[in-house]
């Protein structure tokens, strides 16, 4: 699976909020977009990893 560009494993039958945890995300603070579609995050549990899938990940930022 690629993670914003880069080549990265995944356990087998990975939902993507436990990829999102392992990889010590803040789900509060990001948002996902999978294969070129947004995810909500009330949906990351259900979702499904696969190695072909492309993962586009942003943090937001606070300041002025």
């Amino acid at each position: 699976m690629k993670v914003n560009g880069k080549k990265q494993l995944i356990n087998i039958n990975q939902n993507l909020l436990d990829f999102l945890e392992s990889n010590q995300y803040d789900i509060t603070k990001i948002a996902v977009e999978r294969n070129g579609e947004i995810i909500p995050k009330v949906m990351y549990h259900q979702v499904n990893l696969n190695d072909d899938d492309a993962l586009e990940i942003v943090s937001f930022v606070g300041g002025g």
